[in-house]
């Protein structure tokens, strides 16, 4: 009986490892798509390597993953405290960034609305006189269908063609809303499925670690001792 519970643990050990380790995938990707996208939007947020931060973390996340998946694998004690540790660290540092990002939600909004005009300016710089070719600012007007920041007058007499609803060699062609505006509803539409999101991302680390733990000390009952 013993032996089944056991098994049953290391399993169900497994399965929660490998939920962690899509979960640290997702967040490393996430900081891939954040390192190629920032550095040209918002030039000051990407000063503070945020996104490293989260390519750091996506790493980190995979990497304990496999630490606890190996663990009880082996049915090895020190492996499983180590991870039961680190992971217990890791949900803290999470829940701490993301009860900062609520308390100062409306300074990181100003924030991003002065950085977003900066790097419209640095792209501005850029052009010249030259309105061909596809830069980062063009993507962000054709996924979130719109242009500027505020409106198409942010980009001054150089307008692009990306910021146009239909063609732009026609008089007054009609032209997208702010992107900013555009961003904010996107956000508040997914405002819910971030949080659930996160909300998982916490139930599974739970999970980690109390699996980790009830492993830990059965295999502590059982004198295996550090079997590798």
């Amino acid at each position: 009986m013993a032996q089944r519970c056991l098994k049953c643990l290391k399993y169900t050990m497994c399965l929660a490892n490998f939920l962690c380790f899509v979960c640290g995938v997702a967040v490393l990707c996430f900081g891939v798509y954040m390192m190629v996208y920032m550095s040209v939007l918002t030039p000051t947020l990407a000063k503070y390597n945020l996104a490293n931060l989260l390519v750091i973390s996506g790493i980190v996340i995979t990497c304990l993953s496999f630490l606890g998946f190996l663990g009880a694998l082996k049915e090895n004690r020190c492996l499983l405290l180590t991870f039961f540790l680190v992971l217990f660290l890791l949900m803290l540092v999470e829940l701490t960034v993301a009860c900062l990002l609520l308390m100062f939600e409306k300074e990181l909004g100003t924030w991003v609305e002065e950085d977003l005009k900066k790097g419209l300016k640095e792209e501005k710089g850029k052009m010249g006189n030259s309105t061909d070719g596809m830069s980062v600012w063009d993507l962000l007007h054709n996924n979130f269908d719109c242009c500027g920041v505020k409106n198409v007058t942010d980009w001054g007499d150089n307008v692009p063609s990306s910021c146009c609803k239909d063609k732009c060699d026609i008089p007054r062609p009609p032209y997208k809303e702010g992107c900013l505006a555009k961003m904010k509803t996107f956000f508040e539409d997914n405002f819910l499925t971030t949080g659930i999101s996160v909300i998982v991302l916490c139930v599974v680390e739970v999970l980690g670690m109390c699996f980790a733990m009830t492993l830990f000390c059965h295999i502590s009952r059982s004198g295996l001792g550090y079997k590798l």
